[in-house]
């Protein structure tokens, strides 16, 4: 189930676990009974996986300080084959 925190204005902020479909009703602090209204807060993005993490997390960097660049890209990592035939080796070059 999912946890909502909501803050009580005597006691401050607390955590909630309801189903969803409850999500958007009030709830009681847990210390003083008075009613609390939900707060909403960045999702916990700690959940996401190793690699969309450090992409998330490399668009961040990059926002304020963008990478120059400097000199053109390298070739790719695919090698060009030599052709054995001798006929194609008279075939015209891209």
């Amino acid at each position: 189930m999912p946890t909502y925190r909501h803050h009580c204005v005597q006691c401050g902020a607390f955590d909630v676990i309801r189903p969803m479909r409850e999500s958007g009703a009030d709830a009681t602090c847990p210390t003083c009974t008075a009613p609390s209204r939900r707060v909403f807060g960045a999702p916990a993005l700690r959940a996401l996986p190793a690699g969309l993490r450090g992409a998330l997390d490399a668009q961040h960097r990059s926002a304020d300080a963008p990478q120059v660049v400097t000199t053109p890209p390298g070739r790719s990592g695919r090698t060009q084959r030599r052709a054995t035939d001798p006929r194609q080796l008279r075939l015209p070059r891209p």
